[in-house]
């Protein structure tokens, strides 16, 4: 952790690639929080961002870990506020609302609850439903600050339901207040939510990105929008939900109308600020500048702005009109846009803000239904604004089915730096961390930033707990390999299940096997079927394979954990960038080996990625091939890397693909994987693989203990103290 006590001294950004399941979360926490305690001027919040529910809730069982040994040590209680913060759907306690399952039902259905003007009628009509906590929480919960202590998502709901009072306005009040807060990327990357979420948090925090391989895709997904017939036809019929409104609004109190002009000609600034649970539509796009300015005359008037949307649905669904793939830059749509229907680009760049505006004036109850018109304005909003750095792409189909005409509009983000650069401006430090970062050197350009350091970190193991192993060829000697050009060839997926079952018939317990894609795996599984390979297969292990059906996969998963559980065995054929491959750990027997069946290269022939390597070429220099083997790898890696979640685990990976073998491929594997990857392990056989495997699972197979790892890779408090231990400790650190 010396690499990290660096940078936050030099008050600098890292690039931390740290092997998976050895305690990387409790020690960022524990020298972060330390810091935070004896320097409380220099570092005064840690914003913990990782990917997923059970990561975050995994991070709060972490601290909460840390404070009990706080309490401990000091013998008095810490004084720490950490908290979790997540959607409404998971921390809702209202009795009907909680039970919706779809997110934008319930900020819909909350906000026709809450809003001001909503508890506003109630006081004259008591009919009208309210939500008691958020009231509850609005008369009393806001003079209360949290106790000292830390909060999971449960813990604020029993809280919650305690006290009276909404948990999710309860944590948005907290986070500005709190030591430390664990939410997702989105809070910090999404302009549309950062806005609200985490506008008031000081520069003096420190920011962790965890499992972060994935950041820069997560940056373009935040800033892209895609459209299709079916999202402009909901946009037609919302139009006209807004102009009968608008009508109705006239004839009941003009007032309110004219008020609201006048507040768009004062300027934006004035117009913004509102309850915190009137907040609707944040803007999509980052300039502040935008706020200073006064709405264009054009679509102050609300008949006007829906005239204006009508225009624009119109000119969409015209463009949608295409029987090949159209490309052209933002500049050039724009142009199109002035010359076929005159709109011009400043009216569009206030598309999202004037209708946030009109909603709020027009105090639309549940504002869910408008979710397809939100997105066009926010389309709108990104393309007059962001002239570089975007494309824009209409397709005549969806890639998954080419036959079927369903056109598509994507305006894609292609640089990922638009979206963290103001985390990297405005925090003084950012930890980027990952067990699968390799190469290191591609984020910093990928992100445009410049980390006061950069390290990876290998293992300090007690016993050789991991055997990678790369698998080039079967036992009739015919090269295997997931190309393109073989991928067909029988003799390949004879050599593959040949490697399945020699593998299955030594491993105990679980078996994961990730193939480059859902086609692949499918075309390979029923040539297994003809082959009698799966029946072989069955002898030894049950067999779950992962589907694009998310409830099928999690039925498969639980099937496979009982498999383990119960001794039967099982193996677990899956996707890279799948489900499984992300966010689930298969730690001890859950996980004793995982093949990764070819290079899991994305699809190249998407206009979108050609679109991507091109700007990545031309902005930062990086050659297209760079970028794709540096993508499969880290995503290889990822897959591996699921098998070992701690240093009394053990588990075997097998890269089966001759192309691992190349210098450029396994030169990008993570540090902590290529020390292991001896040369005798490389370019081998099936029936040479099956035979290392076999001699290494017995040596496995020996009873190990705490004490074995004393001195080694684990270290008591006395040791740690020892002068003696401290130099070695530091000259190991040296020689890393």
């Amino acid at each position: 952790m010396l690499e990290l006590k660096k940078s936050l001294d030099a008050k600098g950004h890292c690039v931390l690639e740290m092997p998976s399941g050895t305690g990387k979360t409790i020690s960022l926490l524990s020298l972060i929080v330390s810091y935070m305690k004896y320097n409380p001027a220099t570092v005064g919040k840690l914003i913990y961002c990782s990917r997923t529910l059970p990561e975050i809730e995994k991070v709060l069982a972490e601290l909460k870990n840390l404070m009990k040994y706080y309490d401990r040590v000091a013998k008095e209680p810490h004084k720490i506020v950490g908290l979790a913060l997540s959607s409404r759907k998971n921390l809702c306690i209202h009795p009907t609302v909680s039970k919706e399952k779809d997110g934008k039902i319930v900020d819909g259905r909350c906000h026709s609850l809450t809003a001001s003007y909503i508890r506003a009628r109630h006081l004259n009509d008591q009919s009208i439903p309210i939500c008691n906590f958020y009231d509850s929480f609005d008369l009393d919960g806001r003079e209360f600050p949290l106790q000292p202590g830390i909060y999971n998502l449960d813990d604020l709901k029993k809280l919650g339901q305690d006290m009276g009072w909404c948990p999710y306005f309860l944590a948005r009040q907290a986070v500005v207040h709190a030591n430390i807060v664990v939410y997702s990327y989105h809070y910090l990357l999404d302009p549309k939510i950062a806005q609200i979420v985490s506008k008031e948090i000081s520069k003096n925090t420190v920011v962790v990105f965890d499992e972060a391989h994935n950041i820069d895709n997560v940056c373009i997904d935040s800033m892209s929008v895609r459209i299709n017939r079916r999202v402009l036809d909901k946009c037609s019929t919302n139009l006209q939900v807004l102009e009968k409104t608008i009508d109705k609004a006239k004839e009941q109190d003009t007032k309110k109308l004219k008020e609201e002009y006048y507040r768009l000609v004062e300027g934006l600034k004035d117009a913004t600020v509102a309850r915190e649970t009137d907040i609707v539509l944040a803007n999509p796009i980052l300039p502040d500048e935008i706020l200073q300015e006064a709405i264009p005359g054009s679509i102050r008037n609300a008949e006007h702005f829906v005239f204006f949307l009508k225009k624009l649905v119109e000119y969409l669904k015209m463009r949608l009109r295409v029987q090949h793939v159209v490309q052209e830059s933002p500049a050039g749509f724009l142009k199109d846009i002035y010359g076929k229907i005159c709109i011009d680009r400043k009216p569009l760049r206030f598309c999202a803000e004037r209708l946030s505006c009109l909603i709020k004036t027009l105090e639309i109850p549940d504002i869910s239904d408008l979710s397809p018109l939100v997105l066009m304005s926010h389309f709108a909003t990104l393309i007059s604004t962001y002239t570089k750095g975007f494309t824009v792409i209409i397709e005549p189909f969806d890639e998954k089915s080419p036959t079927v005409s369903n056109p598509i509009l994507h305006l894609a983000c292609l640089d990922s730096s638009i979206a963290i650069k103001p985390v990297f401006d405005r925090f003084q430090t950012v930890v980027i961390t990952s067990g699968t970062l390799s190469p290191l050197d591609m984020y910093p350009k990928i992100l445009d930033f410049h980390p006061t350091l950069m390290s990876s970190f290998t293992m300090t193991l007690a016993r050789q707990c991991l055997l990678p192993m790369i698998v080039s060829k079967g036992n009739d000697q015919v090269a295997i390999s997931s190309k393109y050009e073989t991928r067909e060839d029988i003799a390949v997926i004879r050599n593959y299940g040949s490697l399945l079952i020699e593998m299955a018939s030594i491993v105990p317990d679980g078996m994961v096997c990730f193939f480059t894609s859902y086609l692949y795996m499918d075309n390979v599984v029923a040539s297994w079927y003809d082959q009698g390979i799966i029946d072989q297969l069955l002898k030894y292990k049950l067999l779950f394979i992962e589907t694009q059906d998310s409830a099928e996969t999690s039925l498969a998963l639980f099937s496979y954990i009982k498999a383990c559980e119960n001794g039967r065995g099982a193996v677990l054929l899956s996707v890279a960038r799948g489900k499984v491959s992300e966010g689930v750990d298969f730690d001890h027997h859950l996980g004793r080996a995982v093949l990764m069946f070819g290079i899991p290269y994305v699809y190249t022939q998407s206009k979108i990625l050609r679109a991507r390597l091109e700007y990545l070429r031309d902005q930062f220099q990086i050659k297209e091939n760079d970028f794709l083997t540096f993508d499969a790898m880290r995503h290889a890696a990822q897959c591996v890397g699921r098998v070992i979640r701690g240093k009394t685990d053990y588990g075997i990976m097998v890269f089966a693909d001759k192309r691992f073998s190349r210098t450029e491929k396994k030169g990008k594997l993570p540090k902590w994987i290529q020390e292991h990857l001896r040369g005798s392990f490389c370019n081998l056989s099936v029936e040479e693989a099956t035979q290392i495997a076999k001699k290494w699972l017995k040596q496995m197979a020996q009873p190990f203990s705490r004490d074995d790892q004393l001195g080694v890779s684990l270290l008591t408090l006395e040791q740690l103290q020892n002068e003696d231990f401290q130099k070695k400790i530091f000259s190991r650190a040296q020689q890393l």
